[in-house]
């Protein structure tokens, strides 16, 4: 399945961050004694069934993964609670692993597993699941999903119940009617997975703000910041882009602190560039945050966004970008084109100026890449991000490229055949074949589209870029690389093989 390069290090670099350990229970499933709640279905009863439900909850899975097989008797316990929920709510599930279902998985833009998808109106409206993974939790989040997408406010306590740590939109309105409540309602039912709303018609009943509201207001309060937030404008881009913008902190925390991750998540989400600050939250903690909660103010609505990471949270992360520990405390600039832009050992008066220097484009971007080889005398020729110019685009040679990564169970099945096509092309100078680990070195965007392991390219010596889709087999992948290099390359080899031909007759 498609995605872009930014959404695959956004993916990679949210599971470093807060990845959840798989359980490897294999009793994925209820005794086939007993009845089973949740559906089972596939491509040729999904259209109908969910045709039939205004409300259904759909997990795409697959029989091999970890986190599914945790989720299954969880999901199968919140199934049966919710069959008596009045009206029923169904949760169904799809192999998303099964080739017959694959075109289902991607109308439904599976990327990982377990995806779950909340589907309303017969399949005209589809969300994404963003609640707990454990029975009672996944019991509360659907009844309040199944429910009005927002909740009228009658009195302080309804307030106090809706309102607390985390992050809640009410609309105020003189009346529950008009355009801008219809636009309220319509902006609740497009983000209802993402927060929780209530209205009311009198603001008196709210904890914090001003009380005395006269016309139509969305008020918008959150845990960190400022608390509260209005907007009078009910244009329906401005309101979603009000709501995106004043949900996310100033400066995004993370730390092993659970409490965080939904906003790190917003943060990874959010369209601008990113600015991480690594350190050690036990050394000069207060310092380094006020002077980058400054930065951060005044560069907010200049498209950065800013992350505060601790360095015992945040290992994973610097290992994605090949960096170390002990350069700490250290800025990261992403954009979203994948450039990186790095000071390590920053001192907390350096931040505000570095950032000047990069927003000017005076900071020059920095490239991952594992150290050059000492040697590389292995039929398959070792690349790193530091000689893909030399080895790829400036040989002047055919160039068989796997991007790959060490964990990876293809790659590692791959190994020993592309050992065999470069033995057997071993005497041809205008053939290589390399492999780059694509885990630990950068790429450059704009030639090579690297969204799984392995991804096989081929350079021809003129400068032609291939992707190889074909059978991953010593014979295919030679008949590939004879078919599409480069003529004046083939056309040298075989002038040199005919003349070491030659030369060996005339010694015979």
């Amino acid at each position: 399945m498609a995605i872009s390069r930014v959404s695959f290090f956004l993916v990679s670099l949210l599971a470093l961050f807060a990845s959840i350990p798989a359980s490897e229970s294999t009793d994925s499933s209820a005794s086939s004694d007993a009845k089973e709640f949740v559906l089972t279905l596939d491509h040729t009863n999904f259209s109908e069934t969910v045709a039939k439900h205004d409300f259904i909850v759909v997990e795409f899975y697959a029989p091999w993964c970890g986190h599914c097989k945790s989720l299954a008797p969880e999901y199968e316990k919140a199934a049966s609670l919710l069959s008596s929920h009045d009206p029923p709510i169904v949760l169904a599930k799809v192999d998303a692993n099964e080739d017959s279902n694959k075109e289902l998985a991607s109308e439904y833009d599976v990327k990982g597993y377990p995806t779950l998808k909340i589907v309303r109106n017969g399949g005209k409206h589809i969300q994404e699941y963003k609640g707990p993974r454990e029975a009672e939790g996944i019991v509360e989040y659907l009844k309040k999903q199944s429910g009005p997408a927002s909740v009228e406010i009658k009195s302080a306590d309804d307030a106090t119940t809706l309102i607390g740590e985390k992050v809640v939109i009410v609309g105020i309105f003189p009346e529950l009617s008009g355009e801008e409540y219809k636009s309220f309602q319509a902006l609740a039912e497009k983000l209802r997975s993402d927060y929780e709303f209530g209205h009311t018609t009198d603001a008196k009943l709210l904890p914090r703000g001003e009380s005395s509201v006269k016309k139509p207001t969305l008020r918008l309060f959150k845990p960190f910041d400022e608390l509260v937030v209005d907007s009078q404008d009910f244009n329906e881009e401005a309101l979603e882009k009000f709501v995106e913008e004043s949900s996310i902190p100033t400066v995004t925390l993370f730390s092993k602190d659970p409490a965080h991750h939904p906003y790190v998540i917003k943060f990874f989400n959010s369209p601008n560039a990113k600015a991480l600050l690594f350190m050690n939250f036990s050394i000069d903690y207060d310092t380094y945050k006020s002077k980058y909660e400054q930065v951060a103010k005044e560069y907010k609505s200049k498209g950065i966004s800013f992350l505060l990471g601790d360095l015992e949270a945040s290992s994973g992360a610097l290992q994605y970008f090949g960096l170390k520990e002990d350069q700490v405390p250290l800025i990261i600039v992403q954009t979203n084109d994948g450039k990186k832009y790095v000071k390590d050992k920053v001192e907390a008066d350096q931040i505000a100026s570095w950032i000047q220097d990069y927003s000017e484009g005076k900071v020059a971007a920095h490239r991952k890449s594992e150290p050059i080889p000492e040697s590389n005398d292995e039929p398959v020729k070792v690349v790193v991000a530091d000689t893909l110019q030399d080895i790829v685009f400036n040989s002047g040679k055919n160039v068989f490229l796997e991007f790959y990564a060490p964990w990876c169970g293809h790659c590692q099945k791959l190994a020993p055949i592309l050992d065999e096509v470069a033995v057997s092309f071993e005497n041809d100078k205008d053939i290589v074949i390399a492999k780059l680990d694509a885990t630990a070195n950068d790429l450059p965007d704009d030639t090579f589209d690297v969204k799984g392991y392995p991804t096989l390219y081929f350079r021809t010596a003129s400068g032609n870029v291939l992707s190889y889709d074909g059978d991953r087999t010593k014979e295919e992948i030679i008949d590939f690389i004879q078919k599409n290099r480069d003529p004046a390359a083939k056309q040298s080899s075989i002038e040199e093989t005919s003349s070491e031909q030659t030369t060996s007759k005339d010694e015979l």
